[in-house]
């Protein structure tokens, strides 16, 4: 592969249009992806330590949600999150529906993995009663295809983050249940 900018002059501290993607120049002072600028702290030292007051709890950062809920899940938990997900694509809103009451004091993250697939089961079932209710004019067909459709491939995307022990939401649901 060739490199797509006609060669030109080393950085010299101008700027030269060719040395950057794009032809725009460095920052002034520095060059960024070649180290630190000119004059800048040597190691070991605190960069710029009036612009970073002291934080607050003892001067950890503190996340306003978990990344996932609950924390790390085990494999325990993981396989009850993608039958959640799974069983919805077989058996409506009766597998996360019952997997949301069983374990929702005991595991956040199948709480969280049921509850969604509940909610998106809801969904889907509304789609499916309102193109049962336009095959009459027979766009009911299509629109019960494509409901199908959506929900096979988010369910099974919704299962691979489940497995995987990831955290989704399906990009299309109505929360009724949290």
């Amino acid at each position: 592969m060739s490199n797509p900018y006609p060669p030109g002059p080393p950085y010299d501290g101008q700027n030269t249009p060719y040395n950057h993607p794009g032809g725009y120049s460095p920052p002034p002072g520095g060059d960024p992806g070649y180290g630190p600028p000119q004059g800048a702290p040597g190691m070991g030292q605190q960069p710029y330590p009036q612009q970073y007051p002291q934080q607050p709890y003892g001067g950890q950062y503190q996340q306003p949600y978990p990344q996932q809920p609950g924390g790390p899940a085990n494999s325990d938990d993981r396989t009850m999150a993608l039958l959640a997900h799974l069983g919805g694509l077989f058996l409506g809103f009766l597998v996360p529906l019952v997997l949301y009451l069983v374990k929702k004091d005991e595991s956040p993250f199948v709480r969280h993995h049921a509850a969604q697939a509940l909610n998106f089961q809801i969904l889907v079932f509304i789609g499916y009663f309102v193109s049962g209710l336009l095959m009459m004019v027979f766009i009911g067909f299509l629109t019960f295809v494509a409901v199908w459709i959506a929900s096979i491939i988010m369910g099974i995307k919704a299962a691979m983050a489940a497995n995987n022990g990831e955290s989704y939401s399906y990009p299309v649901s109505i929360p009724a249940v949290n």
